[in-house]
Protein backbone atom coordinates (compact mmCIF):
# COMPACT_ATOMS: atom_id res chain seq x y z
CA UNK A 1 0.00 0.00 0.00
CA UNK A 2 1.25 3.50 -0.83
CA UNK A 3 0.37 6.67 1.04
CA UNK A 4 0.59 9.00 -1.95
CA UNK A 5 -2.88 10.34 -1.17
CA UNK A 6 -1.37 12.12 1.85
CA UNK A 7 0.59 14.40 -0.47
CA UNK A 8 -2.68 16.11 -1.42
CA UNK A 9 -3.48 16.88 2.22
CA UNK A 10 -2.18 18.95 5.09
CA UNK A 11 -3.40 17.83 8.50
CA UNK A 12 -6.07 20.08 9.99
CA UNK A 13 -3.80 20.66 12.99
CA UNK A 14 -1.56 22.68 10.63
CA UNK A 15 -4.25 25.05 9.33
CA UNK A 16 -3.10 28.00 11.49
CA UNK A 17 -6.33 28.38 13.47
CA UNK A 18 -7.12 28.17 17.18
CA UNK A 19 -6.14 30.26 20.18
CA UNK A 20 -2.71 31.96 20.09
CA UNK A 21 -2.00 30.32 16.71
CA UNK A 22 0.50 33.05 15.79
CA UNK A 23 2.81 31.53 18.42
CA UNK A 24 1.45 28.09 19.34
CA UNK A 25 1.41 25.94 16.21
CA UNK A 26 -0.34 22.94 17.73
CA UNK A 27 -1.51 21.21 20.91
CA UNK A 28 -1.37 17.48 21.55
CA UNK A 29 -2.85 15.18 24.18
CA UNK A 30 -1.75 11.55 24.24
CA UNK A 31 -3.05 8.67 26.36
CA UNK A 32 -1.14 5.43 27.02
CA UNK A 33 -3.23 2.31 27.65
CA UNK A 34 -2.57 -1.43 27.90
CA UNK A 35 -4.87 -4.44 27.73
CA UNK A 36 -5.20 -6.59 30.81
CA UNK A 37 -3.86 -10.14 30.41
CA UNK A 38 -1.28 -9.28 27.73
CA UNK A 39 2.45 -8.57 28.17
CA UNK A 40 3.71 -5.16 27.12
CA UNK A 41 4.62 -5.10 23.39
CA UNK A 42 8.34 -5.54 24.09
CA UNK A 43 7.57 -8.87 25.83
CA UNK A 44 4.63 -10.06 23.71
CA UNK A 45 5.01 -12.75 21.07
CA UNK A 46 3.71 -12.44 17.51
CA UNK A 47 0.39 -14.17 18.26
CA UNK A 48 -0.28 -11.84 21.17
CA UNK A 49 0.64 -8.73 19.17
CA UNK A 50 -1.74 -9.76 16.42
CA UNK A 51 -4.54 -10.40 18.90
CA UNK A 52 -4.01 -6.96 20.45
CA UNK A 53 -4.30 -5.36 17.01
CA UNK A 54 -7.45 -7.37 16.28
CA UNK A 55 -9.11 -6.41 19.58
CA UNK A 56 -8.29 -2.72 19.29
CA UNK A 57 -9.33 -2.39 15.65
CA UNK A 58 -12.59 -4.19 16.40
CA UNK A 59 -13.30 -1.82 19.30
CA UNK A 60 -12.50 1.22 17.14
CA UNK A 61 -15.36 0.33 14.79
CA UNK A 62 -17.79 1.26 17.58
CA UNK A 63 -16.31 4.73 18.21
CA UNK A 64 -18.43 7.39 16.43
CA UNK A 65 -15.50 9.85 16.19
CA UNK A 66 -13.39 7.25 14.35
CA UNK A 67 -15.88 6.31 11.64
CA UNK A 68 -14.07 6.42 8.29
CA UNK A 69 -10.62 6.25 9.89
CA UNK A 70 -7.99 4.26 7.99
CA UNK A 71 -6.19 1.30 9.59
CA UNK A 72 -2.60 0.74 8.45
CA UNK A 73 -0.47 -2.30 9.33
CA UNK A 74 3.10 -1.02 9.53
CA UNK A 75 4.69 -4.31 8.48
CA UNK A 76 2.84 -3.98 5.16
CA UNK A 77 4.16 -0.46 4.55
CA UNK A 78 7.49 0.46 3.01
CA UNK A 79 10.17 2.16 5.07
CA UNK A 80 9.45 5.37 3.17
CA UNK A 81 5.73 5.21 3.99
CA UNK A 82 6.52 4.79 7.68
CA UNK A 83 8.88 7.76 7.56
CA UNK A 84 6.16 9.88 5.95
CA UNK A 85 3.79 9.01 8.81
CA UNK A 86 6.50 9.93 11.29
CA UNK A 87 7.16 13.28 9.59
CA UNK A 88 3.44 14.02 9.84
CA UNK A 89 3.58 13.31 13.61
CA UNK A 90 1.10 10.43 13.22
CA UNK A 91 3.50 7.79 14.56
CA UNK A 92 6.67 7.98 16.64
CA UNK A 93 10.21 7.16 15.58
CA UNK A 94 10.05 4.01 17.76
CA UNK A 95 6.82 2.94 16.10
CA UNK A 96 8.22 3.56 12.62
CA UNK A 97 11.45 1.64 13.17
CA UNK A 98 10.42 -1.07 15.66
CA UNK A 99 10.08 -4.76 14.91
CA UNK A 100 6.96 -6.92 15.21
CA UNK A 101 3.30 -6.53 14.33
CA UNK A 102 2.25 -2.90 14.68
CA UNK A 103 -0.58 -0.77 13.33
CA UNK A 104 -1.88 2.78 13.32
CA UNK A 105 -5.39 4.17 12.98
CA UNK A 106 -5.69 7.64 11.44
CA UNK A 107 -8.70 9.91 11.01
CA UNK A 108 -9.30 11.65 7.69
CA UNK A 109 -8.18 15.09 8.92
CA UNK A 110 -5.19 13.60 10.78
CA UNK A 111 -6.29 15.11 14.08
CA UNK A 112 -6.43 11.70 15.77
CA UNK A 113 -4.10 8.73 15.48
CA UNK A 114 -3.89 5.55 17.52
CA UNK A 115 -0.59 3.71 17.56
CA UNK A 116 -1.03 0.01 18.37
CA UNK A 117 1.90 -1.94 19.85
CA UNK A 118 4.31 0.96 20.19
CA UNK A 119 5.81 1.05 23.71
CA UNK A 120 2.28 0.41 25.04
CA UNK A 121 -0.59 -1.49 23.44
CA UNK A 122 -2.45 1.77 22.73
CA UNK A 123 -1.09 5.28 22.24
CA UNK A 124 -4.10 7.48 21.50
CA UNK A 125 -3.34 11.07 20.49
CA UNK A 126 -5.25 14.13 19.31
CA UNK A 127 -3.63 17.10 17.59
CA UNK A 128 -5.30 20.51 17.39
CA UNK A 129 -4.18 23.73 15.75
CA UNK A 130 -3.22 26.53 18.15
CA UNK A 131 -3.42 26.43 21.94
CA UNK A 132 -6.35 24.03 22.26
CA UNK A 133 -5.30 21.55 24.94
CA UNK A 134 -8.79 21.33 26.44
CA UNK A 135 -10.33 20.53 23.06
CA UNK A 136 -7.64 17.90 22.39
CA UNK A 137 -8.37 16.34 25.80
CA UNK A 138 -12.13 16.33 25.17
CA UNK A 139 -11.58 14.37 21.94
CA UNK A 140 -9.11 11.84 23.39
CA UNK A 141 -11.19 11.38 26.54
CA UNK A 142 -14.40 10.75 24.57
CA UNK A 143 -12.67 8.13 22.39
CA UNK A 144 -10.99 6.53 25.41
CA UNK A 145 -14.33 6.25 27.23
CA UNK A 146 -15.89 4.31 24.35
CA UNK A 147 -12.84 2.04 24.01
CA UNK A 148 -12.90 1.38 27.78
CA UNK A 149 -16.43 -0.02 27.45
CA UNK A 150 -15.12 -2.73 25.12
CA UNK A 151 -11.55 -3.31 26.28
CA UNK A 152 -10.31 -4.16 29.77
CA UNK A 153 -7.37 -1.90 30.60
CA UNK A 154 -4.50 -2.75 32.94
CA UNK A 155 -5.36 -0.60 35.94
CA UNK A 156 -4.32 -0.41 39.58
CA UNK A 157 -6.61 1.23 42.15
CA UNK A 158 -3.48 2.57 43.84
CA UNK A 159 -1.34 3.63 40.89
CA UNK A 160 -3.81 4.18 38.05
CA UNK A 161 -3.20 3.03 34.47
CA UNK A 162 -0.22 0.67 34.20
CA UNK A 163 2.26 1.39 31.42
CA UNK A 164 5.48 -0.02 30.01
CA UNK A 165 7.45 3.01 31.21
CA UNK A 166 7.00 3.97 34.90
CA UNK A 167 6.99 7.69 33.98
CA UNK A 168 3.60 7.20 32.30
CA UNK A 169 1.93 5.38 35.20
CA UNK A 170 -1.10 7.15 36.65
CA UNK A 171 -3.21 9.02 34.15
CA UNK A 172 -1.03 7.75 31.29
CA UNK A 173 -1.47 11.21 29.80
CA UNK A 174 1.09 13.44 28.11
CA UNK A 175 0.24 16.92 26.95
CA UNK A 176 2.42 19.07 24.74
CA UNK A 177 2.47 22.24 22.68
CA UNK A 178 4.56 22.97 19.60
CA UNK A 179 5.52 26.61 19.99
CA UNK A 180 7.40 29.09 17.79
CA UNK A 181 9.64 31.41 19.85
CA UNK A 182 11.92 33.47 17.57
CA UNK A 183 11.36 36.61 19.67
CA UNK A 184 12.85 35.07 22.79
CA UNK A 185 15.70 33.55 20.78
CA UNK A 186 16.59 36.84 19.06
CA UNK A 187 16.43 38.80 22.34
CA UNK A 188 18.63 36.16 24.03
CA UNK A 189 15.99 35.42 26.69
CA UNK A 190 15.21 31.87 25.63
CA UNK A 191 17.72 30.10 27.88
CA UNK A 192 16.31 31.69 31.02
CA UNK A 193 12.79 30.67 30.00
CA UNK A 194 13.82 27.08 29.24
CA UNK A 195 15.51 26.77 32.62
CA UNK A 196 12.40 28.11 34.37
CA UNK A 197 10.11 25.71 32.49
CA UNK A 198 12.36 22.75 33.33
CA UNK A 199 12.36 23.66 37.03
CA UNK A 200 8.57 23.43 37.20
CA UNK A 201 8.57 19.87 35.86
CA UNK A 202 8.15 20.25 32.11
CA UNK A 203 10.18 18.75 29.25
CA UNK A 204 11.63 20.85 26.41
CA UNK A 205 12.29 19.08 23.11
CA UNK A 206 12.69 19.77 19.40
CA UNK A 207 10.16 19.52 16.57
CA UNK A 208 10.12 15.70 16.53
CA UNK A 209 9.97 15.15 20.27
CA UNK A 210 12.35 13.18 22.44
CA UNK A 211 15.92 13.06 21.18
CA UNK A 212 15.40 15.66 18.43
CA UNK A 213 17.28 18.94 18.12
CA UNK A 214 15.62 22.34 18.28
CA UNK A 215 15.51 23.85 14.78
CA UNK A 216 13.62 26.75 13.29
CA UNK A 217 12.92 28.18 16.78
CA UNK A 218 10.32 25.41 17.22
CA UNK A 219 10.07 23.92 20.70
CA UNK A 220 7.92 21.17 22.18
CA UNK A 221 6.94 21.71 25.80
CA UNK A 222 5.33 18.75 27.59
CA UNK A 223 4.48 17.55 31.10
CA UNK A 224 6.63 15.04 32.98
CA UNK A 225 4.30 14.09 35.83
CA UNK A 226 1.43 11.67 35.15
CA UNK A 227 1.04 10.24 38.66
CA UNK A 228 -0.61 12.09 41.56
CA UNK A 229 -2.50 14.59 39.41
CA UNK A 230 -5.84 14.28 37.64
CA UNK A 231 -6.15 14.77 33.90
CA UNK A 232 -7.88 18.11 34.41
CA UNK A 233 -5.12 19.32 36.75
CA UNK A 234 -2.46 18.38 34.19
CA UNK A 235 -4.35 20.17 31.40
CA UNK A 236 -4.95 23.30 33.49
CA UNK A 237 -1.32 23.50 34.66
CA UNK A 238 0.01 23.01 31.15
CA UNK A 239 -2.34 25.62 29.69
CA UNK A 240 -1.42 28.11 32.41
CA UNK A 241 2.28 27.70 31.63
CA UNK A 242 1.64 27.85 27.88
CA UNK A 243 -0.28 31.13 28.13
CA UNK A 244 2.50 32.66 30.23
CA UNK A 245 5.10 31.57 27.66
CA UNK A 246 2.96 33.13 24.92
CA UNK A 247 2.95 36.43 26.84
CA UNK A 248 6.76 36.33 27.12
CA UNK A 249 7.11 35.67 23.39
CA UNK A 250 4.65 38.45 22.51
CA UNK A 251 6.59 40.86 24.71
CA UNK A 252 9.90 39.86 23.07
CA UNK A 253 8.41 40.44 19.60
CA UNK A 254 7.13 43.87 20.64
CA UNK A 255 10.60 44.78 21.95
CA UNK A 256 12.16 43.71 18.67
CA UNK A 257 9.76 45.79 16.60
CA UNK A 258 10.19 48.81 18.86
CA UNK A 259 13.96 48.76 19.17
CA UNK A 260 15.25 46.76 16.17
CA UNK A 261 12.55 46.97 13.52
CA UNK A 262 14.99 47.36 10.64
CA UNK A 263 17.00 44.33 11.73
CA UNK A 264 13.84 42.22 12.02
CA UNK A 265 12.58 43.33 8.60
CA UNK A 266 16.00 42.65 7.11
CA UNK A 267 16.04 39.13 8.58
CA UNK A 268 12.55 38.43 7.24
CA UNK A 269 13.17 39.73 3.71
CA UNK A 270 16.58 38.06 3.45
CA UNK A 271 14.93 34.73 4.35
CA UNK A 272 12.20 35.31 1.79
CA UNK A 273 14.71 36.22 -0.93
CA UNK A 274 16.87 33.18 -0.19
CA UNK A 275 13.94 30.77 -0.34
CA UNK A 276 12.69 32.30 -3.58
CA UNK A 277 16.07 32.03 -5.28
CA UNK A 278 17.97 29.12 -3.67
CA UNK A 279 18.92 26.21 -5.95
CA UNK A 280 20.20 23.95 -3.17
CA UNK A 281 18.93 23.95 0.41
CA UNK A 282 18.95 21.42 3.26
CA UNK A 283 16.26 20.70 5.85
CA UNK A 284 17.86 22.62 8.70
CA UNK A 285 18.37 25.81 6.69
CA UNK A 286 14.82 25.53 5.36
CA UNK A 287 13.42 25.41 8.90
CA UNK A 288 15.46 28.44 9.95
CA UNK A 289 14.36 30.51 6.96
CA UNK A 290 10.72 29.45 7.30
CA UNK A 291 10.92 30.54 10.93
CA UNK A 292 11.90 34.07 9.86
CA UNK A 293 9.09 34.19 7.30
CA UNK A 294 6.57 32.89 9.88
CA UNK A 295 7.65 35.73 12.16
CA UNK A 296 7.29 38.18 9.28
CA UNK A 297 3.75 37.00 8.55
CA UNK A 298 2.73 37.27 12.20
CA UNK A 299 4.20 40.79 12.46
CA UNK A 300 2.48 41.90 9.21
CA UNK A 301 5.81 42.46 7.50
CA UNK A 302 4.82 39.93 4.81
CA UNK A 303 1.14 40.13 3.89
CA UNK A 304 0.71 37.94 0.82
CA UNK A 305 1.72 34.52 2.16
CA UNK A 306 -0.58 32.67 4.54
CA UNK A 307 0.43 30.35 7.36
CA UNK A 308 -1.24 27.36 5.71
CA UNK A 309 1.05 27.70 2.67
CA UNK A 310 4.04 27.99 4.98
CA UNK A 311 3.00 24.84 6.86
CA UNK A 312 2.54 23.01 3.58
CA UNK A 313 6.12 23.88 2.64
CA UNK A 314 7.31 22.80 6.10
CA UNK A 315 5.59 19.44 5.71
CA UNK A 316 6.26 18.56 2.07
CA UNK A 317 9.96 19.50 2.06
CA UNK A 318 10.87 16.91 4.66
CA UNK A 319 13.10 14.08 3.35
CA UNK A 320 10.53 11.27 3.14
CA UNK A 321 7.87 13.52 1.60
CA UNK A 322 10.29 14.73 -1.09
CA UNK A 323 11.14 11.12 -1.96
CA UNK A 324 7.48 10.13 -2.10
CA UNK A 325 6.79 13.07 -4.44
CA UNK A 326 9.68 11.91 -6.61
CA UNK A 327 8.50 8.30 -6.45
CA UNK A 328 11.95 6.97 -5.57
CA UNK A 329 14.81 7.07 -3.07
CA UNK A 330 16.93 10.19 -3.37
CA UNK A 331 20.42 10.96 -2.14
CA UNK A 332 20.62 13.85 0.32
CA UNK A 333 22.28 16.11 -2.26
CA UNK A 334 19.47 15.45 -4.76
CA UNK A 335 16.84 16.09 -2.07
CA UNK A 336 18.42 19.47 -1.39
CA UNK A 337 17.98 20.40 -5.07
CA UNK A 338 14.39 19.10 -5.19
CA UNK A 339 13.57 20.93 -1.95
CA UNK A 340 14.79 24.25 -3.33
CA UNK A 341 12.82 23.74 -6.54
CA UNK A 342 9.62 22.90 -4.63
CA UNK A 343 9.94 26.01 -2.43
CA UNK A 344 10.58 28.32 -5.40
CA UNK A 345 7.39 27.10 -7.09
CA UNK A 346 5.34 27.54 -3.91
CA UNK A 347 6.58 31.10 -3.32
CA UNK A 348 6.42 32.24 -6.93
Amino acid sequence: MSLHYLLRLTGKWLDGTGSCSDIVISSRVRLARNLEGFPFPERADRRQLREIIQRVTQAVKNVPYLQGAVILHLNKLSRLDREVLMERHLISYEHATGEGDKAVIITEQETVSIMINEEDHIRLQCLQSGLELKRAFEVTNSIDNVLAEQLIYSFSPRYGFLTACPTNVGTGMRTSILIHMPGLVLTHKIQKLLQTVSRIGLFIRGLYGEGSDVMGNLFQISNQVTLGQSEIEIINNMEKVARQVVIYEQSAREDLMKNNRELVEDKVWRAYSLLRSARVINSEETLELLSAIRLGINLNIIKYIDIRTLNEILLLTQPAHLQMIAGKQLEASVRDIRRAEFIRKKLK
